[in-house]
C-alpha cells in the first residue's frame, strides 16, 4: 500500500548508531537492567536467501491465518528486543515497544470476532488481540509494521503511527484520513485480508490462475506471470500489487533499479529472518527466550538470559554466543529460572549465564538459540556494549547540537589514573578525525558523583556544512588502562545557513523632483519579530541605513509569528538625472550574506525644478477678519501635503498644511493626488493689509517660493451694526402700540428682530419684515421688508418705551432704534 521503496537500509543504519550510544550510556550510568521473562525475541540473523523467494507462494495460509501464534507477552518481548536501540522521536512519539493508546470496542462481524477495547493498551496487546480477533498471524502484522514504516526497529513519529500499516495509503495518492491511527491501521489492515479471502473474485490477484503481476507502479516496467498458490499470497498482492524483479531480489534488503518494488520482497525477508520459514509448521517450532543483560568488566562480558523450545520443554536448549559477528562459545541453558517457569508454564531449568572474553572497547554481542526440532536458530538478542576496565577513561557525550553552519559537542570525561588532570578527547565527524579537545569545563555534578576533579567537562564548536552528520567522541587513555573508549555517537542535522539569510522586497523605487523614494519590507529569520535594517545605495554609494519597522499586515499574514513591523519607506535628495537605486537587507544572525532586495532605475530633476509650486486663489477681507485659499504641490513628494506660510503686513502669521481636497488640481497636474488645497482665516484690525503666502520646500528645491501677495481691506465691525427708527409709541387703555423700521447692513435683505422694552423691562419681540417702500428707496439693494408694528400690554403707569435692533452679522452691539416718552 506504500510507495515501493526499500526501508531497511535507512532504519538499520540509524538503529546501529543509537544502539551503540544507548548501550554505553547504560553502562556508564550504572542503571540496572530488569530482565524480561516474556517469550523470547525470535529474531534471526540475516539468513533469508532471496533466491528462494517464490512469487506464487510468499507465505502459506496455515502460517498467515494463524491468529493465536503469539500472545501479548510474546509480542512485547519481541518488540523490546528488536527495539532495544530505539529512542523517543523528536516530536515526542514513543518507540513501538513503549507505545500505548486507548482502543475502542469493535463488535463481531463476518470477518473478525469482537475486539474488546481498553484504556492505555500497549502496541503488543493491540497486535496480539487484533491477530486473534481477525485470524491474522501477529508475526505477519509485526512484519507489515516493519516493512511499511520501520516501526519495529526504528524511531516512530506522529506520521508513521498515523499510517502504521499503510492501510488506505495508495502509491499514487494521499492516505485516507478515516483510517488514521495505530489501532485503526492494525485492525483495518488485518480485517482487509479476511475481506480478500471472503471475496476473491472481486480483486485483481486470484488463486489458481495466471496473474500478470506488475514489477512497479511505472507501467513501462512491465509485469510477469505468476500462478498464486494460496489466498495469503493473493491477499499480499492485493494489498501491495507488485512483485520484486531480479534486481530487487539480488539486492537483498538494498535497492535494485528504477523498476524495482520492495514491499512483498521485504515482507518475505523480514518474516524469514525474524520467524523462520513462511511455510506450514516451521514458525511453530522456533525456540522462545530472551537475552536479559550483557555487562562488561575488565576485559570480559557477562551474558545472561533464558530460552526453551516447546518441541520438548524438558530438554535444555543450547545457545551460541557471537562477538562482532564471530562465534566465541556455546552454553546449555539449564540454569534455574523460576520466573520463566511461572510465566510460561514450563519447568524452571532454562536459564543461562556465562562470561565471554573480549578486548576493551565497543563490541556487539549476539546470542542465538539452537533449535531442537525445527530448522531456524533464532537470535535472542544483540547488545553493543563498551568493554572497559577500572583504569580506562570514563565519560559520556551529553549533547551534540547544531546551528546553521556549526556543530557543538558537550560532555565530560576523566581518567581514573589522573582524576584531577585534564583528559583529552578526540572528536570524529562522519568517521574523520576533527579535533583533539582537553577537558577543563567545570562539572561539579561529575566531581560529586565520581570524586574526580572539578574541570571534567568539555565543549567544542566547529564549522560544518549543511546536512546530516555523525559525531563520535573517544576519551584517550593516559594511565594503565588499555583502551580509549567511545564516549558516544550522535546523529545531528546542520541547517543550511542560507536558509537564514534576510528576505524581503523592494516594492517601489521612484524619482519625484530631486528626491528618490523607496518602499518595501525586510525580515531576518534569525529574529523574525525584530525590525531588520536595510541599506539604500544610489549609483553604488550607500546613502541611508533604515530600520524596517513600519506596519505591513500583508507580511504578518504571509509569515505567521513574525508580526507586522517589517516595512520601510525612505526618501532622500539626489542630483538630477538617471540613477540606479538598490536596497540591501543586513543579516544579523546565521545567514551568509546581506542580500539585495532589488534595484531600480529612477530619474530626478534639477534642484530648481524641484521647488514647490501652486497658487493663492483668493484673499477676502471681511468685517474684522480675512480669509484666503489656494493650492500647492512639492515635486519631491507629489502625493504628500505641503506646508505654506502666511505673512500679513510682512510678519509671519501662520503655518498651514495644504491637505484639502482639490480634484481640479489633481486633474490639471499629472501624477499627483487631490489633497493639495489650503484655506486659512483670522481676525484682523480694520484697515488695509498686505497678505503673502509662501510654499515651504521639503526636498531638493532651492527656495520657498511665493504663491502670491494680495492687498485687502478689513471692515471696522462698528460700522456694521443694525440701524433703524422708532416712528411711534403710544399707550391707550393699557395697550402699547409701536411701529418703525430696522435693517442690518451685513444682511441687508434679511428681516431683523427688534426687542421692545417698557421702563427698562423687556416686553416682547417683533420681526421687522413689514413692507416699507420708503426704506427700499433710501437703501438700494435692501428691499422693502424692514418695517415693524405691534401691540403689547403696558402698565397703566408706563413712562418710556425703547426698541433695540438685534445684530445679525459682524457688528459689535444691538443698538436702540429709538426711545420715547409715553403716558399710561
Amino acid at each position: 500500500m506504500r510507495s515501493p521503496e526499500p526501508l531497511v537500509s535507512r532504519v538499520r543504519s540509524v538503529a546501529v548508531v543509537v544502539a551503540v550510544l544507548a548501550a554505553f550510556v547504560a553502562l556508564t550510568s550504572g542503571a540496572p537492567t530488569t530482565p524480561s521473562v516474556g517469550p523470547g525475541p525470535t529474531v534471526l540473523e540475516t539468513v533469508a536467501d532471496p533466491s528462494q523467494f517464490d512469487p506464487g507462494n510468499i507465505i502459506s495460509d496455515a502460517v498467515f491465518f494463524d491468529g493465536d501464534a503469539m500472545d501479548a507477552a510474546s509480542v512485547q518481548s519481541f518488540l523490546t528486543a528488536k527495539g532495544a536501540s530505539c529512542r523517543t522521536a523528536s516530536d515526542g512519539s514513543p518507540c513501538l515497544k513503549d507505545f500505548r493508546q486507548d482502543t475502542t470496542t469493535r463488535p463481531a462481524d463476518a470477518r473478525c470476532a469482537t475486539y474488546a477495547g481498553a484504556a492505555g493498551e500497549s502496541a503488543a496487546a493491540i497486535i496480539a488481540k487484533v491477530g486473534l480477533a481477525c485470524g491474522i498471524n501477529p508475526r505477519a502484522l509485526l512484519v507489515m509494521l516493519q516493512k511499511e514504516q520501520g516501526l519495529v526497529t526504528g524511531t516512530g513519529s506522529a506520521s508513521r503511527y498515523r499510517g502504521a500499516m499503510g492501510f488506505g495509503c495508495p502509491d499514487t495518492a494521499a492516505c485516507d484520513s478515516q483510517y488514521y491511527g495505530f489501532f485503526n491501521q492494525v485492525y483495518n489492515a488485518a480485517r482487509q485480508f479476511q475481506v480478500y479471502a471472503a471475496n476473491p473474485s472481486r480483486y485483481t490477484h486470484r488463486v489458481g490462475i495466471v496473474n500478470q503481476v506488475r514489477f512497479s507502479p511505472t507501467a513501462s516496467c512491465g509485469a510477469g506471470p505468476v500462478v498464486l498458490q494460496n489466498q495469503a499470497t493473493a491477499g499480499l498482492y492485493n494489498y501491495t500489487p507488485y512483485q520484486p524483479n531480479a534486481a530487487a531480489l539480488a539486492a537483498g534488503y538494498g535497492s535494485g533499479n528504477s523498476c524495482s518494488a520492495y514491499g512483498n520482497r521485504n515482507f518475505w525477508l523480514y518474516f524469514t529472518d525474524w520467524f523462520g520459514s513462511t511455510q506450514v509448521g516451521a514458525a511453530d517450532v522456533v525456540p522462545e527466550g530472551n537475552l536479559d543483560t550483557v555487562s562488561s568488566a575488565d576485559g570480559s562480558y557477562a551474558v545472561r538470559g533464558w530460552v526453551f523450545d516447546r518441541t520438548d520443554t524438558s530438554q535444555p536448549v543450547t545457545v551460541h554466543v557471537y562477538v562482532d559477528g564471530s562465534y566465541r562459545t556455546a552454553v546449555v541453558a539449564d540454569g534455574n529460572r523460576p520466573d520463566v517457569g511461572a510465566a510460561h508454564g514450563v519447568d524452571a531449568r532454562h536459564g543461562f549465564e556465562l562470561s565471554v572474553n573480549a578486548s576493551l572497547g565497543s563490541h556487539e554481542v549476539c546470542v542465538y538459540a539452537i533449535n531442537i526440532g525445527g530448522v531456524s536458530n533464532p537470535q535472542l538478542g544483540c547488545r553493543t556494549v563498551v568493554n572497559v576496565d577500572s583504569h580506562a577513561p570514563v565519560g559520556q557525550v551529553d549533547e551534540v547540537s547544531a546551528v546553521p553552519g556549526q556543530v557543538t559537542v558537550r560532555g565530560w570525561a576523566f581518567d581514573p589514573d589522573a582524576l584531577v588532570a585534564p583528559t583529552t578527547v578526540h572528536v570524529y565527524v562522519d568517521g574523520v578525525f576533527a579535533r583533539s579537545v582537553a577537558t577543563g569545563v567545570g562539572r561539579p555534578d561529575v566531581a560529586a558523583a565520581y570524586g574526580a576533579g572539578p574541570g571534567t567537562g568539555f565543549s567544542w564548536t566547529t564549522s560544518s556544512r549543511a546536512g546530516d552528520h555523525a559525531v563520535c567522541v573517544y576519551a584517550l587513555n593516559v594511565g594503565r588502562g588499555s583502551a580509549s573508549p567511545l564516549l558516544g555517537c550522535r546523529q545531528v542535522t546542520v541547517p543550511d545557513p542560507r536558509d537564514f539569510d534576510p528576505v524581503g522586497s523592494l516594492d517601489t523605487a521612484t524619482g519625484a523632483g530631486g528626491t528618490v523614494r523607496v518602499t518595501g519590507w525586510a525580515l531576518d529569520p534569525d529574529s523574525p519579530t525584530a525590525p531588520a535594517t536595510v541599506h539604500v545605495y544610489v549609483d553604488g554609494t550607500q546613502v541611508a541605513s533604515v530600520s524596517a519597522r513600519l506596519t505591513r499586515p500583508d507580511v504578518a499574514a504571509a509569515r505567521p509569528g513574525a508580526g507586522a513591523a517589517h516595512g520601510f519607506d525612505w526618501s532622500g535628495i539626489v542630483g538630477a538625472g538617471d540613477h540606479t537605486v538598490c536596497v540591501y537587507a543586513l543579516n544579523s544572525g546565521y545567514g551568509t550574506t546581506n542580500p539585495t532586495l532589488g534595484c531600480r532605475s529612477v530619474r530626478t530633476t534639477t534642484a530648481a525644478q524641484a521647488n514647490p509650486f501652486g497658487a493663492l486663489d483668493t484673499v477676502v477681507g471681511m468685517t474684522g477678519s480675512l480669509g484666503l485659499s489656494g493650492w500647492v504641490v512639492d515635486p519631491d513628494a507629489p502625493d504628500a501635503p505641503t506646508s505654506v506660510h502666511v505673512y500679513v503686513d510682512g510678519a509671519f502669521a501662520a503655518s498651514v498644511v495644504a491637505d484639502g481636497d482639490r480634484p481640479d488640481v489633481a486633474q490639471a497636474v499629472s501624477g499627483i493626488g487631490p489633497r493639495h488645497g489650503y484655506t486659512w482665516s483670522t481676525q484682523l484690525a480694520p484697515g488695509r493689509h498686505t497678505v503673502c503666502v509662501y510654499a515651504i520646500n521639503t526636498g531638493a528645491g532651492t527656495t520657498n517660493p511665493t504663491l502670491g501677495c494680495r492687498s485687502v481691506v478689513v471692515v471696522d465691525p462698528a460700522t456694521r451694526n443694525p440701524e433703524g427708527v422708532l416712528d411711534s409709541a403710544q399707550v391707550t387703555g393699557g395697550a402699547l402700540t409701536v411701529s418703525g423700521w430696522a435693517l442690518d447692513p451685513d444682511l441687508p435683505t434679511t428681516p431683523v428682530t427688534v426687542h421692545v422694552y417698557v421702563d427698562g423691562q423687556y416686553t416682547g419681540a417683533l420681526v421687522a419684515g413689514g413692507s416699507r417702500p420708503d426704506i427700499a428707496g433710501a437703501r438700494p439693494g435692501a428691499g422693502p421688508l424692514h418695517g415693524f408694528s405691534g401691540v403689547f400690554t403696558a402698565p397703566a403707569n408706563a413712562r418710556q418705551v425703547c426698541v433695540f435692533a438685534l445684530n445679525l452679522g459682524a457688528g459689535t452691539t444691538n443698538p436702540p432704534v429709538g426711545c420715547t416718552a409715553v403716558r399710561g
